[in-house]
């Protein structure tokens, strides 16, 4: 069973498709990069996956069941700008809401949850800002927050959308380290990424995308001057050549 499988997925805003007819299926245990200039239809894709935006048509499959009857299977960062950072809460809070899937909404947090939850921030360095509250927290620093929550989901596929965008240095290998070891646990993970530079030592396979599906498969494969030129066009001046 593939961990992942959408097809003919086509989403309009006004009746203007934005993603056209995607289909693909990806492995178990990989570090996938979803690659397109702006506009492509990264974001839209990662939302549709989730039911967060309609779909115009198409499915979206989790091992072989619809996406609603695996939910908490799949794990999700958000871009850092769709969140209100202003919301009264701490780190630790946002943290144990990733385990709600777990424990119910209408059950408070155990002490097995919060120990677990502090695992998670942890892992990401976030632990002795634990009760900070998050408006008061950096922007890679929010983003951390955001990693843990999804790994207390304990989830077995983890779709991210640009989690490495505004963040220092330090944070992004923080943040290619986890998604390594989730990777080494066997968890599938989708990433929305856009610093090509980089797709070569970040990610086994890349989904290169602009408003249709341009090609999937393993990167030394797809990540080519080729697929890349059907991809963003003329707009490819910029790609240091020795990085494919």
């Amino acid at each position: 069973m593939e961990p992942i499988k959408v097809e003919n997925v086509t989403v309009a805003y006004r009746k203007k498709p934005v993603l056209q007819d995607i289909s693909f299926t990806v492995p178990e245990g990989k570090l996938i990069g979803i690659i397109g200039p702006n506009g492509a239809g990264k974001s839209t894709l990662i939302k549709a996956m989730l039911g967060l935006i309609p779909k115009a048509s198409g499915t979206v499959s989790i091992y072989d069941k619809p996406y609603t009857k695996q939910r908490k299977l799949v794990g999700y960062v958000p871009q850092r700008g769709s969140v209100d950072w202003d919301f009264p809460t701490n780190s630790l809070d946002v943290v144990l809401m990733g385990r709600y899937g777990h424990i119910g909404w209408f059950k408070r947090p155990g002490k097995k949850d919060i120990e677990y939850a502090l695992e998670c921030l942890d892992k990401v360095g976030m632990k002795e800002f634990a009760n900070r509250q998050i408006s008061q927290l950096s922007g890679g620093q929010q983003q951390r927050v955001f990693l843990a929550r999804a790994l207390a989901q304990d989830a077995t596929v983890y779709l991210m959308d640009e989690p490495f965008v505004g963040v220092d240095a330090a944070t992004e290998k923080a943040i290619i380290s986890l998604l390594n070891e989730l990777k080494a646990q066997g968890k599938t993970v989708l990433v929305v990424h856009h610093d090509l530079q980089t797709v070569k030592e970040y990610f086994d396979w890349v989904l290169l995308l602009n408003l249709r599906k341009i090609a999937i498969g393993p990167t030394e494969e797809v990540f080519t001057v080729d697929h890349l030129q059907k991809t963003y066009g003329g707009r490819l001046a910029f790609l240091d050549q020795t990085k494919l």
